[in-house]
């Protein structure tokens, strides 16, 4: 896995562990216990960070979600030009490589992201960065354009798992589709 881990310190080491395990043997599968195991420390230890497994979702979507954030927060406070509309996608495009064990838990563990009502976190910070790069007065098509744009990124997780070929090349692409596609819809907004 071409994960690095983060900083070495044990709350983090357990978020890794536990996600790990819970992408090999599936979340409900998962105990407290075999990641105390896992990190070959007591369960005691581990229960000093984290008292449940929800506990440990729960952080690791408030620390790898921080980035979204702040970045929904930077474009809040930009001129709604082409250049901010794009400077947010890269940014949002790195931000999702930070989150990508964590994208691919909620694709896995569907029920579990909707009991933990982290399901609607996730949801708000979409409707939030597609508010930022979807101007509301433009075409529908245009629209649609500008939230396909973000929704491409997504899409290189799990539908482009089908297309032979470098994960870093697929990352360039689908970035470089989804700066074109707020581009065009852009570009038809300011001829209007």
């Amino acid at each position: 896995m071409g994960s690095t881990p983060r900083r070495g310190d044990t709350r983090q080491r357990i978020q890794d562990v536990a996600l790990e395990l819970f992408a090999e043997r599936g979340y409900e599968k998962t105990s407290l216990r075999e990641i105390a195991e896992h990190l070959e420390v007591t369960k005691a230890a581990l229960y000093y960070h984290f008292k449940t497994k929800e506990d440990i979702v729960l952080s690791l979507f408030q620390d790898l979600g921080r980035p979204l954030d702040e970045l929904i927060t930077w474009g809040e406070q930009q001129p709604r030009t082409l250049e901010t509309k794009q400077e947010l996608l890269r940014r949002y495009s790195a931000a999702l490589d930070l989150g990508e064990p964590l994208m691919r838990f909620m694709q896995e563990n569907q029920a579990t992201v909707r009991e933990l009502s982290i399901g609607q976190i996730f949801k708000n910070r979409m409707l939030a960065m597609s508010a930022l790069i979807r101007d509301p007065e433009a075409p529908m098509v245009d629209q649609v354009r500008s939230v396909t744009a973000l929704f491409s990124m997504h899409a290189r997780m799990f539908a482009l798992q089908a297309i032979e070929g470098d994960a870093e090349d697929k990352r360039k692409a689908v970035l470089e589709v989804a700066l074109d596609l707020v581009k065009q819809a852009h570009a038809s907004s300011t001829h209007g």
